[in-house]
């Protein structure tokens, strides 16, 4: 079932089946040595094709085993027999798998506090949970079967998504405390309804949270009634994943966290805007705005294929054979500033030519427009907010360039920012001709005062990070140092 993407801000429930696929396995007896064949070929007394082989079952073994009620009958037509008949190998096996899976767990929980065996163990009972959910696949099933959902007007609740063998259950007007309970009920009573050793158990309970689409979702989790502070739980968004630049994992997390805790968009607006600032000023680590992305090897890319890690692999062969990377190593890399027009690929740099090259700019625009505000928006726009028009209200420095009876700017200009001086207010930031406008003019005393402050801490950022400077080159004389990544920071 599709989600129906929006924010909740209501509990929502997720309720998850325990190991389903060995559960329906075992519950029903479903197994090569317990088959009797397709429904129409029962009773007919001739041999039918049974994989490599013929099977044939006498018409009266047939119904004497439907008289006693001895038979399951799978949705795609097939008879098994029941468990007191014969018991299957595969039920049998799975059984076992997952009662020793059980015997880890426990065993984990008792050595909680040694690192090393937790490893071990969780390693060990995720290998024998995968074991157990393949079966389906390597037995060749291919049916795939479909769950009821039903609305209860006992419950008052709604099934808003439906994920293979998990339930978003919706409980509008509803505490969180009464969610608990009736998430409780729901399982129990679906339970029931199933033969053993089919569960449907309460994991977890959603409040507030999005839905973003299939297999992608965010929240705060509560996984009993007792916990007070909730974790931030997400799946299938960009918080998760590592094919972006970290900026945009930050970023993404601290806004939809001030939306859950606070529901006011406006301090997410100011968040945003405030983080943005800084990307276009060059207030931001380098390390925020690199990608990484896995090299494939120069052979396995198509010819003409435009990847940034294969373009920097040429870069570096053609200077030196041994610097190619390895296969599966991530690459890291920036996008600068360009002339526009320029493709893409063509503004693809590693960090180290970054750091070395000063006249070198990240491409503000293209992180914020391209990289940050997309999966930011894919959130909020199902709250009716544009971080779009967030980023064009936003006010935009204004530059002059430098007259002649100006005063220079002390040692070698390398970038075209260096030729310019800004345009607005160090108060209010609002336009100015002379570095103050006419407002902030007119309060001398406020103005110092700020003015002041600024300068203090402009000093004592400095003080910092040369001390960071000092300690990392053992000395305080002549620092020898070409990174700026903790000057960014």
């Amino acid at each position: 079932m599709e989600p129906e993407s929006k924010f909740y801000v209501d509990p929502v429930i997720v309720l998850d089946f325990q190991s389903l696929y060995p559960s329906m396995i075992i519950a029903y007896n479903y197994c090569f040595s317990t088959c009797l064949g397709r429904i129409e070929h029962l009773g007919q007394n001739i041999p039918f094709e049974f994989g490599a082989t013929h099977l044939k079952i006498p018409r009266k073994y047939v119904k004497n085993l439907s008289r006693k009620n001895l038979i399951n009958i799978s949705p795609c037509g097939v008879g098994y027999v029941k468990r007191s008949v014969r018991e299957g190998i595969l039920p049998k096996m799975l059984q076992e798998i997952l009662d020793t899976r059980l015997m880890v767990k426990k065993s984990l929980k008792k050595n909680s506090g040694n690192k090393t065996l937790e490893k071990v163990l969780d390693a060990r009972q995720l290998g024998l949970k995968l074991i157990a959910n393949v079966t389906y696949g390597y037995t060749a099933a291919n049916f795939s079967g479909r769950m009821p959902l039903e609305k209860t007007a006992e419950w008052g609740a709604r099934v808003v998504y439906g994920d293979t063998d998990s339930l978003f259950v919706l409980i509008p007007g509803r505490s969180r405390e009464e969610a608990f309970r009736i998430g409780a009920k729901i399982a129990e009573a679906v339970t029931e309804d199933n033969p053993s050793p089919v569960k449907l158990k309460l994991e977890k309970i959603f409040h507030p949270c999005i839905l973003q689409t299939k297999k992608r979702y965010v929240g705060y989790m509560f996984e009993s009634p007792d916990q007070v502070e909730p974790e931030y739980c997400a799946k299938g968004i960009e918080t998760v994943r590592r094919d972006g630049c970290p900026a945009v994992s930050k970023m993404l997390e601290k806004c939809l966290k001030i939306l859950f805790e606070t529901r006011d968009v406006s301090l997410v607006r100011q968040y945003v805007v405030r983080q943005f600032s800084k990307i276009l000023t060059g207030r931001i680590s380098i390390q925020d705005l690199t990608f990484a992305k896995e090299y494939r090897g120069a052979s396995d890319y198509r010819p003409g294929a435009c990847v940034p890690a294969l373009e920097l692999a040429r870069k570096w062969v053609a200077v030196d054979k041994r610097s190619e990377p390895r296969r599966k190593e991530r690459v890291p890399y920036v996008i600068i500033n360009g002339p526009p027009g320029l493709p893409l690929i063509k503004l693809v740099r590693s960090p180290r030519e970054l750091i070395a090259d000063p006249s070198l700019r990240p491409n503000a625009l293209y992180y914020i427009t391209k990289v940050i505000i997309p999966p930011i928006n894919r959130c909020f726009l199902l709250i009716g907010a544009d971080v779009n028009n967030w980023f064009n209200d936003m006010p935009r420095k204004q530059y002059t360039s430098y007259q002649h009876n100006s005063s220079p700017v002390k040692g070698k200009k390398s970038t075209i920012s260096q030729y310019f001086s800004t345009r607005n207010c160090a108060i209010c930031t609002k336009q100015s001709k002379d570095g103050l406008c006419d407002s902030c003019l007119l309060k001398p005393q406020c103005t110092s005062a700020v003015l002041h402050e600024k300068i203090r801490v402009l000093e004592q950022n400095y003080f910092y990070t040369k001390k960071i400077c000092e300690l990392c080159c053992c000395t305080s004389d002549k620092i020898m140092c070409i990174s700026r990544l903790s000057c960014l920071l």
